[in-house]
C-alpha cells in the first residue's frame, strides 16, 4: 500500500541509493555500445562553492536533457567536475588562516601554502558535488575532474609551450587591471564598474618656455584621481582647438614634481569635456597609455603593488627633475590619502583653480570589492585575434549554434574587438606558468624543469642555474580546455573519440565572453573542431520582486533550503516551468510551494488508482481499447509526450514542463479520473470496461512518470518502483527505461466526443463564473439546433454534464430561449437560460465598471512605459513589474468584454 502522503526526503536518499548501486549514469555502458552518442561538459562549478540558484537552474535544465536523451536510447556522457578557481579559493584559505590567527600566506611560504590549499580542498571541496546530487543531477560521478587534476594540468602546460612556440603567447609590459588587495592582475570581465559620488578637481599647470622658466601662461587640466598626476608626462588638447593651438609642443611644469611635459595635440581629448585639456598619466590609465604611445610620452609608475607611492628608488619619477620635500614626502602614502595630500599642497600653492562634484564610474574587483588599479606590469598575453576568427566563422558556418540566437551578435561584438588576453596572475593557487629564467634574463619555456633545463645548457654549452616564473594562468586558461582535456587530450583517448565535440553547452549569459569564448577559440585551435554544437544561454534567478538577489539585500534564496523543505522535484520543476528563453526568472517559495502541490497531486492520484484496483497488466495492450474515454485519454497523453519532446529538443524547457503539467494535472487528474469514477466505482458496471478501464489508468500512471522523470526524477522513480511491483518479472530502474512510444495511440473520434463533453463543462462553468451565477445554484441547459450526434453524446454522458456543470435539466430547441447566455462549443451552440438566477442588467452594468477601471490602469501603465525618462532611471525588476502588471490586466479586460458579448446576447 502506498504512503498517504510523498515524503520526499526518504525518497530522495532511497532513489539516489539505488541509481548508485544500478550504475544509472555511467556512460559507455556496455548495451549502447553500438547507440548514438550524447555528451554534455558541466560548468564546473568552484570548489570553493555551494549550490546557488543559477548552479540550480543550470543544472535542472542539463538533467533534463541529459535524462531525455538517455531515455532516447543514447549513450550519454555528463561530465562533472570542480575549477580550482585560482583567486576565489585563495582568498578563501588566506581569509580561514586570519580568522584561526594562523600566520598568513607569505609567512608560511608558498610550498606550505600550496600544501594548506591542497589539505582545504580535500576537506571541504566536495561541498557542492554533494549538493548536485541532492538536486538529481545524473551526472557520470564516476569521471568526476578537477582542473587541477594530474591530466588536466598536463593539458595545461602542453597548450602554453605550443602557443609560445607558435607565437601566441608572449610576454609583455602593458596596463593591467591591478587588485591591490590581492596583488593581481584580473581580467576585464571581472571588473565591476560601481557608480560613486567623487569629485572634479581642476589643477592649473604653468607653462614655460624653452628654458624652463614660466611664461605667466596656464592650462588648465581636470582630474578625478588627483595623485596620478605625480606620474604625468603630457598634456592632451585637441588638434582643432583653437584655445590651444598656440600652446601645442610647448611644456608645463608638473606642479610639485617639477618635471617638465609637453603639450601635445590628441584627439583623445575632448574640447567639450571639462576644460578641454586633459593630463595624460600612461602608467595609470588605459586610455593615456594610448595616447601616451601615439605621442611618445613614456610611462612612469609612482605606485607600488599595495597601491602606495612609490618614489623612493623610482629613477622614472625623477626623470631628471628636483621633486619639492613635500612631493618625495608623500612616498608610501596609501593612494587614497596621497589624494587629500596633493589636492592640500596644490591648493596651498594656489593651483587648485576649481573642485565639482561628480559622480562616475570607477572599477571595482568584482571579488575583492577594492578600487582597481589600471597597473604597468610584465605579464603573459595570448594574442587571441587569430583564435577569435576562427571561432566566428564556427559560428558564421553554423558548426555551432546560439539558443537564444539573439546571443550571436553580442558573440560577434566581443570577438571582432577583442583584445590581447593578459593570462598570468600574481598567485599561488593555480597552475604555475611553466617559465624558467636564467641571471640574464633569457627565458625557457618547457613542460617540464628538465626540459627547461636541456633547453638553457643548449644555450649556454653548460648547466646554469633557473628561477621558474612565480605565477600562475587565469583560471579561464585551463577551464578553456574543459571539454577535451577531461576525455583525455592531449593523448587520442577513446572518450575523446567517441564523446567530442559535445551536443550541448548550457551555462549562464554571463560567462558568455569568460567561458563560452574562450572554449570556442582553444577548441577550434588545438582540436580542430568546434567543442560544442549548440550553446544553450539560461538568464537569471532573481528573487519574487524580480531583484537580482544578494547577500547584502538579505534576498538570497537558497536552494538547498527549498530542497529541505519542498522536495529537488518541486525545485527542479519550478525552474524549467519558470525558464523561458531570453527572460529572467522570479522565483519565491511561494511558487516552489506549488509545485510541491503538482507533486502531491500526482502521488494522491497513484494512491487513488491503487484504491481502486488499478493495476499494471503485462499483456496490456493501448491500441486495442475500446472504452471511448480510454481511448481519449490516450490520445491526450500522446498528445502531450509529442508536446514535450518537442520542447525539450527545441530548448523551450518551460513549453515542455508546461505541456506535462496540463496533462497530469489538468487531463489525467481533473478530467480523465473525474470521468472515470462512475466506471472505477459505480455499480451495474460492464466488468470488461472496468478492467480495461482500471489497466489503462496503470498504464498512464507509468507513461506520466516517463514523461516527467527528465523534470520530477525522484518522484517518479519512486512511482515507478512501486506500481512495477506486481508485475511477474521485476524491472529495471526507470532512469534506463525508453521515452514513451505513443503516437499510434490516437483516436480522433475518442477525442471528439470526450473533447466536445470535456469543452462544455469548461464553458458552462466559465459562463457561470463570469455572470456571477451563485456557486449552489442549479442552471437550464439548452442544446440549439443539435444534431444527431450531439443528441447521442448528451443521452451518454448526461449524468456526467449535469452533475459537474452543476445542472438542473438538460433539454433541446431550435432556437436559443430569451434572456440566456450563449455558448459555442465545437460548431454546437448551447445556451444557459439565466432569468431569475441573474439581474442581467445588474451584471452588465458591473462588468462595464470593471472593464473601464483596467482600460483605465493599462492607460496609466502604457503612460509609464512610453516615457523614456522613467525606462531610463527606473530599476528593471520595477519595469518588468510594469509590463506584467499590463499583460495581467489585458488578460483580465479580454476576460471582462467575452463575459460582456455572451450576456449581450442573452
Amino acid at each position: 500500500m502506498m504512503d498517504k502522503t510523498f515524503d520526499p526526503a526518504a525518497v530522495e536518499a532511497r532513489v539516489s541509493a539505488a541509481w548508485e548501486e544500478g550504475q544509472a549514469f555511467r556512460a559507455g555502458r556496455p548495451e549502447r555500445a553500438g547507440a548514438e552518442p550524447f555528451s554534455i561538459v558541466i560548468p564546473p562549478p568552484n570548489v570553493t562553492g555551494s549550490l546557488h540558484m543559477g548552479h540550480a537552474l543550470n543544472n535542472t535544465i542539463q538533467d533534463i536533457l541529459v535524462r531525455f536523451e538517455r531515455m532516447r536510447g543514447k549513450d550519454v556522457l555528463w561530465q562533472p567536475g570542480t575549477d580550482h578557481a585560482g583567486i576565489a579559493t585563495q582568498m578563501v584559505v588566506e581569509r580561514k588562516l586570519m580568522e584561526t590567527q594562523q600566520p598568513g600566506r607569505r609567512e608560511l611560504g608558498r610550498e606550505e601554502f600550496l600544501r594548506r590549499v591542497w589539505a582545504w580542498k580535500e576537506e571541504s571541496g566536495g561541498t557542492i558535488i554533494g549538493q548536485l546530487k541532492r538536486l538529481g543531477a545524473s551526472c557520470d560521478w564516476s569521471r568526476e575532474r578537477f582542473t587541477m587534476d594530474e591530466g588536466l594540468s598536463r593539458a595545461v602546460l602542453k597548450t602554453f609551450v605550443d602557443l609560445h612556440a607558435q607565437g601566441l603567447i608572449y610576454r609583455d609590459k602593458r596596463l593591467v587591471n591591478w587588485d591591490p588587495k590581492f596583488q593581481t592582475a584580473i581580467s576585464d570581465l571581472e571588473v565591476q564598474q560601481i557608480e560613486v559620488k567623487g569629485h572634479l578637481w581642476h589643477f592649473d599647470y604653468p607653462v614655460v618656455d624653452e628654458a624652463g622658466t614660466p611664461t605667466g601662461a596656464i592650462i588648465t587640466v581636470a582630474t578625478t584621481r588627483p595623485e596620478t598626476m605625480l606620474g604625468d608626462t603630457a598634456v592632451a588638447v585637441h588638434p582643432d582647438d583653437e584655445r590651444y593651438r598656440d600652446l601645442v609642443g610647448q611644456r608645463v611644469r608638473l606642479p610639485l614634481v617639477n618635471r617638465l611635459i609637453p603639450i601635445v595635440a590628441d584627439a583623445y581629448s575632448d574640447p567639450e569635456k571639462g576644460t578641454g585639456a586633459v593630463k595624460i598619466t600612461p602608467a595609470h590609465d588605459f586610455n593615456d597609455f594610448e595616447v601616451g604611445r601615439r605621442n611618445g610620452c613614456r610611462p612612469i609608475n609612482v605606485l607600488d603593488a599595495e597601491a602606495r607611492i612609490q618614489i623612493a628608488g623610482n629613477a622614472d619619477f625623477l626623470d631628471g627633475a628636483e621633486p619639492e620635500d613635500a612631493a618625495l614626502a608623500l612616498d608610501g602614502l596609501d593612494r587614497f590619502e596621497a589624494r587629500k595630500a596633493v589636492v592640500a599642497l596644490m591648493e596651498e600653492r594656489g593651483l587648485l583653480r576649481l573642485v565639482e562634484p561628480n559622480t562616475h564610474a570607477v572599477p571595482h574587483g568584482d571579488r575583492s570589492g577594492v578600487v582597481i588599479e589600471p597597473y604597468l606590469t610584465d605579464q603573459w598575453y595570448v594574442n587571441v585575434k587569430p583564435l577569435a576568427e576562427r571561432a566566428l566563422q564556427a559560428v558564421r558556418d553554423g558548426q555551432t549554434r546560439f539558443v537564444p540566437d539573439n546571443y550571436e551578435k553580442i558573440f560577434f561584438q566581443w570577438l571582432e574587438n577583442i583584445e590581447p588576453w593578459c593570462v598570468s596572475r600574481q598567485l599561488w593557487w593555480g597552475h604555475q606558468i611553466p617559465v624558467w629564467y636564467d641571471a640574464e634574463g633569457d627565458i625557457f619555456v618547457a613542460e617540464s624543469e628538465a626540459d627547461a633545463v636541456a633547453q638553457a645548457k643548449a644555450k649556454h654549452g653548460r648547466e646554469v642555474a633557473l628561477t621558474r616564473d612565480p605565477d600562475v594562468l587565469d583560471t579561464w586558461f585551463s577551464s578553456a580546455l574543459w571539454p577535451f582535456s577531461t576525455l583525455g587530450w592531449p593523448d587520442k583517448t577513446p572518450e575523446l573519440a567517441r564523446f567530442y565535440p559535445t551536443n550541448t553547452l548550457v551555462t549562464g549569459k554571463d560567462i558568455i565572453f569568460f567561458w563560452v569564448a574562450r572554449m570556442m577559440m582553444m577548441g577550434l585551435h588545438l582540436t580542430d573542431q568546434a567543442p560544442f554544437e549548440t550553446v544553450y544561454l539560461h538568464t537569471l534567478v532573481r528573487d519574487e520582486k524580480g531583484a537580482k538577489m544578494s547577500k547584502s539585500k538579505g534576498n538570497v534564496v537558497d536552494p538547498v533550503d527549498l530542497i529541505d523543505r519542498f522536495g529537488a522535484d518541486a525545485l527542479r520543476f519550478t525552474l524549467a516551468a519558470l525558464a523561458a528563453p531570453g527572460r529572467d526568472i522570479k522565483l519565491g517559495p511561494q511558487r516552489v510551494e506549488g509545485y510541491r502541490n503538482f507533486a502531491t497531486k500526482l502521488w494522491n492520484a497513484a494512491r487513488f488508482a491503487e484504491m481502486n484496483g488499478c493495476e499494471l497488466k503485462a499483456d496490456f495492450r493501448p491500441e486495442a481499447v475500446r472504452e471511448t474515454l480510454n481511448a481519449w485519454a490516450l490520445t491526450e497523453a500522446a498528445k502531450a509526450v509529442a508536446e514535450v519532446a518537442q520542447g525539450i529538443t527545441v530548448y523551450r524547457f518551460n513549453d515542455a514542463a508546461a505541456a506535462a503539467y496540463r496533462f497530469v494535472w489538468n487531463v489525467f487528474c481533473d478530467w480523465y479520473l473525474e470521468l472515470a469514477k462512475p466506471v472505477l466505482q459505480g455499480e451495474g458496471v460492464d466488468p470488461a470496461a472496468r478492467a480495461e478501464t482500471q489497466a489503462t489508468v496503470a498504464f498512464l500512471i507509468d507513461q506520466i512518470a516517463k514523461l516527467l522523470h527528465p523534470f520530477m526524477p525522484f518522484l517518479t522513480e519512486e512511482l515507478w518502483a512501486i506500481k512495477g511491483q506486481v508485475l511477474p518479472t521485476p524491472r529495471g530502474l526507470l532512469a534506463l527505461e525508453s521515452w514513451p512510444e505513443l503516437s499510434a495511440y490516437t483516436n480522433s473520434e475518442a477525442e471528439e466526443e470526450i473533447g466536445w463533453l470535456v469543452d462544455l463543462i469548461s464553458e458552462v462553468r466559465s459562463a457561470r463564473s463570469e455572470t456571477n451565477v451563485p456557486a449552489g445554484a442549479q442552471v437550464p441547459l439548452v442544446l440549439v439546433g443539435a444534431d444527431e450526434g450531439v443528441h447521442a453524446r448528451v443521452e451518454r454522458w448526461s449524468e456526467t454534464l449535469t452533475r459537474l456543470a452543476r445542472l438542473s435539466e438538460i433539454g433541446f430547441a431550435d432556437a436559443a430561449p430569451k434572456n440566456a447566455v450563449q455558448l459555442l462549443v465545437r460548431g454546437s451552440v448551447a445556451a444557459l437560460p439565466l432569468e431569475g438566477i441573474v439581474d442581467l442588467a445588474a451584471e452588465v452594468a458591473r462588468l462595464k465598471k470593471e472593464a473601464g477601471k483596467a482600460r483605465a490602469e493599462i492607460g496609466k501603465i502604457d503612460g509609464k512605459l512610453g516615457n523614456a525618462d522613467f525606462l531610463a532611471r527606473a530599476p528593471e525588476e520595477v519595469v518588468d513589474e510594469q509590463r506584467e502588471r499590463r499583460d495581467a490586466e489585458a488578460a483580465r479586460l479580454v476576460k471582462i468584454e467575452e463575459a460582456l458579448v455572451r450576456l449581450s446576447e442573452a
